[in-house]
């Protein structure tokens, strides 16, 4: 996770930490951090013995195609932008070295959203659902 903080109040460290209580294993990639939620804290992506499934990117839209190549090198599957962080032209290299972009969405949210878990997380307004209706509308 690329730009995860050890500021308990952001968004990246909440969202590892869910992920990591859901038994995913989350790699922090911080040069100002040398440990976060208890693993050590990566400067770079390079720094990573690969490979890796998914980089979940926590930067400015305009920082993200910075991470492209180290993620390739890594052989991620995916390209990972978080929610708000858009970038057309890296999302399209991320296709043309084979992995799969996801722009403007929140790995915590959607977990929950696929798994059920938008109830326990306060989102839960009835318009977003992982289970289908008894009913049609």
């Amino acid at each position: 996770m690329v730009g995860l903080s050890g500021n308990w109040s952001r968004p990246s460290y909440f969202a590892a930490k869910y992920l990591m209580e859901k038994g995913y294993t989350v790699i922090p990639v911080n040069p100002h951090y040398k440990e976060i939620l208890g693993r050590k804290s990566y400067a770079s992506l390079r720094e990573i013995d690969g490979p890796v499934d998914v980089v979940n990117l926590f930067q400015r839209s305009e920082r993200v195609a910075d991470f492209l190549e180290d993620a390739m090198a890594l052989k991620a599957s995916a390209f990972w932008m978080q929610l708000g962080i858009v970038n057309k032209e890296a999302a399209e290299k991320a296709v043309d070295l084979g992995m799969v972009p996801v722009m403007d969405r929140c790995m915590k949210i959607e977990y929950a959203r696929l798994f059920g878990g938008l109830t326990w997380s306060g989102v839960n307004t009835g318009i977003i659902s992982a289970k289908r209706p008894n009913k049609i509308p």
